[in-house]
């Protein structure tokens, strides 16, 4: 688990996409590989969930952004988009 641990920021609102799937592909393989102590596998199993939700919650975002571009009939360029609110 000390191989994941320090390389990225504990909130979750500093980190990117990119480096909280990184750090949870850390710990899959640590976890799968067996080399952590019960209480760091349990550690690890807490923050890879977060991890996991955070990504998630990124992926949705990015998703409903690309749903908000109105695409014209004849294939053009969109000319506009609609502004992306979380609330739906």
């Amino acid at each position: 688990m000390n191989d994941t641990q320090g390389q990225a920021p504990a909130n979750l609102a500093e980190i990117s996409f990119e480096d909280a799937l990184r750090e949870l592909e850390g710990i899959v393989t640590s976890l799968e590989r067996g080399d952590v102590s019960l209480d760091d596998a349990i550690t690890a199993f807490e923050r890879g969930t977060a991890l996991k939700a955070h990504c998630q919650a990124r992926l949705e975002e990015a998703r409903m952004k690309v749903e908000q571009i109105r695409l014209p009939t004849d294939g053009s360029p969109p000319g506009e988009s609609a502004p992306f609110s979380v609330d739906g």
